[in-house]
């Protein structure tokens, strides 16, 4: 197999590519990622056009990226940073037995960062107070009705993301098709007219990343959140009004429910790396509570 590019690093901290990366699957049977025998593929579009990323773990401490098509070159570049290459766990104590032990079961987690922050915005808006389930299936229709086939040997066919202006013009009636409500619709339609402004955030820090996304109607700091984990590679990003997270935190660190603030309150001995809190606690299985009470309910937007 030949690539029109490629890269093999030794990342600068333990990293263990398929649970790194793993966050960025928006669901089984996204277009935009695949596992194949090992592989990880992933199709990006870059400021010089679309491509599809292999990565794969040679050995516990060599990651290779391969890519193709006109943006391969970019998306070779950024690969280390994609496998969590700017995530430094050196500040990180766990403080507690439960978080030592994910710490040392899974030393190779890292933050990935993909630095395409509208491309994460996107999903992170179909996925606004829906059941997760009913948005990855709109992510999957709008990818396969809209975005282009990806470049390169796919092991099977997979899609590469809209451009923003092809976002843009996606008609009402598309949108009800796929599942998606008028305010989630016009949301992501008007933040593609400024999709240039929002990936800027790239460059700034957390705090003015955050200000950033959230000046755009529809976007608050659930959202910005979510963006930030995986486009900005941020480890303190706390998805703050989550339907369920602050439960589950709660459930993990004191065995009971907690409301948003307490969650925050709970968190701050680990402030700077609160998102690696939640994902170590999520790896162990911490992230249970007792099933009761209400759940979203799926919401057939088609059916209106």
């Amino acid at each position: 197999m030949i690539a029109e590019h490629a890269l093999e690093w030794r990342p600068r901290h333990p990293t263990d590519l398929l649970q790194t990366v793993g966050s960025l699957r928006r669901g089984p049977g996204d277009p935009a990622f695949l596992v194949d025998a090992g592989a990880v593929w992933r199709t990006t579009r870059t400021a010089t056009g679309p491509a599809t990323i292999r990565l794969t773990q040679l050995a516990p401490d060599v990651l290779r990226a391969q890519a193709w098509g006109a943006g391969a070159a970019l998306a070779v570049a950024q690969a280390p940073e994609l496998c969590g290459d700017r995530d430094d766990p050196a500040p990180f104590d766990p403080l507690i037995d439960p978080l030592r032990d994910a710490h040392r079961r899974n030393p190779g987690l890292r933050i990935p960062r993909t630095a395409a922050v509208f491309e994460a915005l996107v999903p992170a808006i179909l996925e606004q107070k829906v059941i997760t389930l009913q948005a990855h299936a709109s992510w999957r229709w709008l990818l396969q009705r809209y975005g282009t086939d990806a470049p390169g040997p796919v092991p099977r066919p997979m899609k590469v993301v809209p451009t923003p202006a092809e976002w843009a013009r996606i008609p009402s009636w598309e949108w009800h098709r796929a599942g998606v409500d008028p305010r989630r619709s016009r949301t992501i339609v008007e933040a593609a007219r400024f999709a240039d402004r929002i990936d800027e955030a790239s460059a700034l820090s957390p705090e003015q990343a955050a200000a950033r996304l959230t000046l755009f109607p529809g976007i608050g700091a659930w959202t910005a959140a979510e963006v930030a984990q995986r486009a900005l590679g941020d480890a303190d990003a706390v998805s703050v009004g989550d339907y369920h997270l602050a439960k589950q935190v709660g459930h993990a660190l004191a065995g009971r429910d907690m409301t948003d603030d307490e969650m925050l309150a709970a968190l701050e001995p680990w402030a700077g790396q609160r998102y690696r809190v939640v994902r170590l606690l999520g790896s162990a299985g911490g992230l249970r509570r007792p099933r009761r009470g209400p759940k979203l309910p799926f919401v057939d937007h088609r059916a209106r």
